[in-house]
């Protein structure tokens, strides 16, 4: 998958030589502060976080602020399968900090001793997703039972996969998909481009799809709420930047940027 890349600050000649200067007569700048504190852990200037997929527009806000706050540095992400992101880093994809939709798939990485204690940061929950005018009329997750109603859902490997199942068996339901996609966001997408008449993903998805989607909540979503873990990795590129990204996951600020996409407190 490939990495899609926050903006970088450029730092320009004229702007290097008055650090220098200024660096020279004993006088340290807030800008010299803060690129001393981008380059924590080996004067790394690029951060590596590799993110589950329903991560996507809260992390890159975020990257983006991080950015702001550490001039010179560049934020890359790889949004995806918390599943297959978790594989890439066993097989030693460099990574600084690894944020995954489901304790299981943080449990991976963990047991393989690549990275420190994780920390839960946020919950999710899924919803019914159909499209905006909801031609098959699905009220309930009973409906998806219908043969005539067209359903996707995310692989079972996969956190929203693994939580679509638990929900269903909590309702003592069976459901036929007619495609299994490998995240959240391929999942949602189908619903989007009408190929499907419902689908099972997360609210935080729903909400970030705006009105081309309805959510539709159901009981037993309660039953199969999924967890957040995130950690730096033990042998990250840059551990400095890692530990500064995961404090501003934490951080006030982090927690107002996922709440209001419709993350739930831990």
């Amino acid at each position: 998958m490939p990495f899609s890349r926050t903006s970088r600050w450029a730092v320009t000649l004229p702007a290097a030589f008055a650090l220098v200067a200024l660096t020279g007569c004993g006088s340290a700048t807030p800008a010299a502060s803060r690129s001393a504190a981008a380059s924590a852990g080996g004067g790394a200037t690029t951060l590596t976080v590799f993110a589950a997929a329903s991560l996507t527009g809260t992390f890159t806000e975020l990257g983006k602020r991080f950015e702001a706050a550490h001039p010179g540095t560049s934020v890359k992400f790889n949004f995806g399968s918390s599943a297959t992101l978790a594989q890439q880093i066993t097989q030693g994809a460099p990574v600084d900090v690894f944020a995954a939709a489901s304790p299981a798939t943080m449990k991976t990485v963990t047991d393989a001793s690549l990275a420190g204690a994780p920390t839960t940061f946020v919950r999710n929950k899924l919803e019914i997703a159909v499209p905006a005018g909801n031609p098959a009329k699905v009220d309930d997750l009973k409906d998806l039972t219908d043969p005539k109603v067209k359903v996707a859902l995310c692989a079972q490997q996969v956190p929203c996969g693994a939580a679509a199942i638990k929900a269903l068996d909590a309702a003592g339901l069976k459901v036929k998909p007619v495609t299994l996609e490998q995240d959240v966001k391929a999942t949602l997408t189908k619903v989007e481009l009408g190929e499907v008449d419902a689908a099972l993903v997360y609210r935080t998805d729903v909400l970030a799809a705006g009105g081309k989607v309805k959510g539709i909540d159901f009981p037993e979503a309660g039953k199969a709420v999924n967890d957040y873990p995130i950690a730096a990795l033990t042998k990250a590129p840059a551990p400095g930047l890692a530990k500064q990204f995961v404090d501003l996951v934490l951080s006030s600020q982090g927690k107002d940027v996922l709440a209001k996409a419709g993350f739930e407190a831990p």
